[in-house]
């Protein structure tokens, strides 16, 4: 989850403009207009004494047997939190708000324009349903530390689903419905799911996408097969056909048998697996121990995100990527909040003022999403003429992460909804944010530009140059994280331990290696610029894709646009961009570019060499909001490219490659399949 500068670019490629160094004894530095108290106690606490300040954590969920000690790191990387605990994180999620007397209020607000429908699920119904699917799931003969797939589109039966399997203390892994049957099948195989959990279909703006006979294919292809699959027929989209050999319908499953009780698990048992996109040859899947990762999203409910018991809660994601499983799933829930589902788009079901309905209807006071959401709003709606129709005054709060969040966008969102736009980072890996604006720790809501924020607490963060010491302030470096990581983090990787150590600890002896590449400013700020990927060399000077297209996506004419490096014989690698132009341009496509290629000389100056931009019909965007830029950049070379199934729109492909082509790559290239 990546941010970039533009008003620091110089550094980023290593200039000596910079004369002072970062005060590494006092990181934070309390003569300056960010300074926090309460955020300085705090995470000062959670570095120098993390077993005080995690057991403190600890108490915000309920514990079935508590815990012995609080951390073990007696065989590093592999830490353990809470120690000897016991805990369910369905009970924690559910059982203990109907308890309390909350049974009433409503959990979960499913918002659905494809279908025309609006759900509300309150915590006693969620309670009902899913104690009796999970009733279900035993009957089938899962049990604790089994594991259940789940393939299903953004609606409350994957949230049913992934809380019922948690509640007997099996594991879930929920794989997003946009992968098609090759990537289900892969994720079947590895996991090796007694039971999968489906829906019929999903839908999207303009076809359903038949979820069920992409299940079919995948299980007749897998070497593992389930022993029962239960699926959920959307009725109101279409139904699938049903083998009743294998498959029970949901509605069945649930009068399967009574209702199930929690089963308590150790603090350190797997919660879930969640395979990161792109490891379909070789699965990578987080696992993630249940209790410090309850216990933390809990606590940063209201400390991060700064909500009350009695707000409501929009995380815009989906339920297949971890800040779904995060954020739309365990967090608001642990917590004991309303949490909104919107299955829809920002700006075509049916119009761009969609978001802006959402918080109105739903007096929604904090919205998590990716800053593409708005790129596409303000491209579609430039003056916001649909959105200015509904009210949304009771939001107090976005955040942004999962890409490069530009200057322009954030600034847009800020002027459109008045408030303020909150950048932070964190990875799959992580489960949380690891740099963050935290509204509960009284930090500055207006933090220097382009920042993702201060280090969250746990997160012992150090910028290491290519000797590997640590690099003075202002100069881009490797983001790692000393270690030990904190509650919540990843365990290992499923079935891949040597593998775990191997990726993430290898390269840096005693840190995790987070791959991205960043800095940190004279205040404790973290600047993260781009995956360490991303950063392209030219001629010697290392410099950051996102901070470059920082200054592309400040054109007034250019609503969206990527930076990827490309081959060039002189200065090794060169920068190439590829842009999409707004709909209310006044500008033609040759004059953007020359407006372009200025602007970058400009602003950062020859050394980028940047020469060579295209203006094209959209970009391959996932549906979480990334760019795919190695696809591009592989087009570039002629390599061949497999397309993602995440990409929201596979047909872009075609027109990348004719730009790519005039501007003298891509010739022997085959068409991205």
């Amino acid at each position: 989850m990546i941010d970039g500068s533009v008003g620091e670019i110089t550094t980023l490629m290593k200039s000596a403009k910079y004369e002072n160094h970062c005060d590494e004894a006092n990181i934070i530095k309390k003569e300056n207009p960010y300074y926090s108290k309460k955020y300085e106690e705090l995470y000062k606490k959670s570095i120098s004494c993390p077993e005080e300040f995690w057991s403190e954590v600890g108490k915000l969920v309920h514990w079935t047997k508590p815990w012995d000690r609080v951390l073990d790191n007696s065989h590093s990387p592999f830490t353990k939190w809470f120690v000897g605990g016991e805990i369910n994180a369905c009970y924690n999620a559910v059982d203990r708000h109907v308890e309390a007397g909350k049974g009433s209020k409503v959990a979960l607000i499913h918002d659905s324009p494809l279908t025309n429908s609006v759900r509300k699920i309150t915590y006693a119904e969620l309670l009902d349903q899913v104690s009796h699917l999970a009733g279900a799931l035993a009957k089938l003969g899962v049990s604790k530390g089994d594991r259940v797939v789940i393939y299903m589109p953004l609606i409350p039966e994957c949230v049913i689903a992934m809380l019922a399997t948690a509640r007997l203390g099996a594991v879930h892994s929920v794989v997003f419905g946009g992968f098609a049957a090759r990537e289900l099948c892969s994720r079947i195989v590895h996991a090796e799911p007694k039971v999968v959990i489906a829906a019929s279909c999903g839908i999207e703006p303009n076809k359903v996408v038949r979820y069920k006979d992409i299940l079919n294919d995948a299980i007749e292809w897998s070497s593992h097969k389930p022993n029962k699959c239960i699926i959920y027929q959307r009725r109101n989209i279409e139904s699938a056909h049903i083998d009743v050999e294998m498959d029970i319908l949901w509605e069945d499953a649930l009068k399967m048998a009574g209702p199930h009780d929690c089963v308590p698990v150790d603090a350190n048992d797997p919660l879930y697996i969640l395979y990161t996109s792109g490891t379909t040859d070789m699965p990578k899947g987080i696992q993630r121990p249940v209790g410090g990762h309850i216990a933390t999203l809990t606590w940063t409910m209201s400390n991060l995100y700064g909500m009350g018991p009695n707000d409501v809660w929009w995380a815009a994601s989906d339920l297949g990527w971890v800040v779904g499983h995060s954020y739309i799933c365990y967090g608001p829930l642990l917590y004991g909040i309303t949490s909104v589902m919107y299955e829809g788009k920002p700006d075509r079901t049916p119009d761009p003022g969609q978001y802006f309905r959402i918080i109105s209807d739903y007096k929604v006071n904090a919205i998590f999403t990716v800053p593409t959401a708005f790129r596409v709003i303000h491209r579609e709606d430039p003056e916001n003429e649909f959105g200015r129709k509904y009210p949304v005054g009771t939001l107090r709060s976005i955040f942004v992460a999962g890409e490069h969040c530009d200057y322009e966008t954030k600034s847009w969102a800020e002027k459109t909804f008045n408030v303020p736009v909150l950048n932070h980072w964190w990875q799959t890996e992580t489960g949380h944010a690891i740099t963050a604006t935290c509204i509960g720790l009284g930090h500055n809501l207006s933090p220097p530009k382009y920042t993702t924020g201060m280090p969250f607490p746990g997160y012992d963060i150090r910028v290491l140059g290519v000797d590997g010491s640590e690099a003075p302030c202002h100069e881009l470096g490797r983001i790692v994280v000393k270690l030990p990581l904190p509650p919540g983090t990843m365990s290992t990787l499923y079935q891949s331990p040597e593998r775990f150590c191997q990726v993430y600890f290898s390269k840096y002896r005693g840190y995790y290696d987070t791959m991205d590449a960043g800095y940190r400013d004279e205040y404790g700020y973290i600047y993260v610029t781009a995956r360490d990927d991303d950063v392209i060399n030219v001629a010697g000077h290392r410099i950051s894709t996102s901070a470059l297209e920082d200054v592309v996506l400040s054109h007034p004419d250019v609503a969206d646009a990527t930076v990827v490096g490309v081959p060039e014989s002189t200065k090794g690698e060169i920068p190439l961009c590829l842009y999409v132009i707004r709909k209310n341009a006044r500008k033609t496509e040759a004059t953007i570019t020359r407006d372009l290629l200025r602007m970058v000389r400009e602003l950062v100056g020859p050394i980028a060499a940047f020469r060579m931009a295209a203006a094209v019909r959209g970009l391959p965007r996932t549906r979480s909001g990334k760019v795919c830029r190695k696809s591009i950049s592989d087009l570039a070379r002629d390599k061949e490219v497999k397309i993602s199934g995440t990409v929201e729109d596979p047909t872009v492909y075609k027109d990348i490659k004719v730009a790519l082509q005039k501007l003298g790559f891509a010739h022997s290239a085959p068409d991205p399949q």
